[in-house]
C-alpha cells in the first residue's frame, strides 16, 4: 500500500485532471504524460511498479496493485 501511495504522490505533481486513474481488468492506469516526468521520478515510479504506457495514451501503468 506504502509503495503505491509513494507513486500517486510522485504521479501527482504532474496532473491537474480531476479523474487522472482507470482500471481495465488487471491493469492500473493514470494519464500523466511520461514527457513532463523527470527521469529521477521515472525511476522511482519503475521501483515503485509503474512504467510507461505507450499502448494506452501515453500514460503510466501498473499491474501490481490488484485487479479491478
Amino acid at each position: 500500500m506504502e509503495d503505491l501511495i509513494k507513486a500517486l504522490q510522485i504521479l501527482s505533481k504532474y496532473t491537474k485532471t480531476e479523474y487522472p486513474t482507470n482500471c481495465s481488468h488487471d491493469l492500473l492506469f493514470v494519464d500523466v504524460d511520461p514527457e513532463l516526468v523527470s527521469e529521477d521520478d521515472i525511476k522511482t515510479l519503475d521501483s515503485l511498479g509503474f512504467f510507461v504506457s505507450e499502448e494506452l495514451d501515453d500514460g503510466f501503468s501498473s499491474f501490481r496493485f490488484g485487479s479491478c
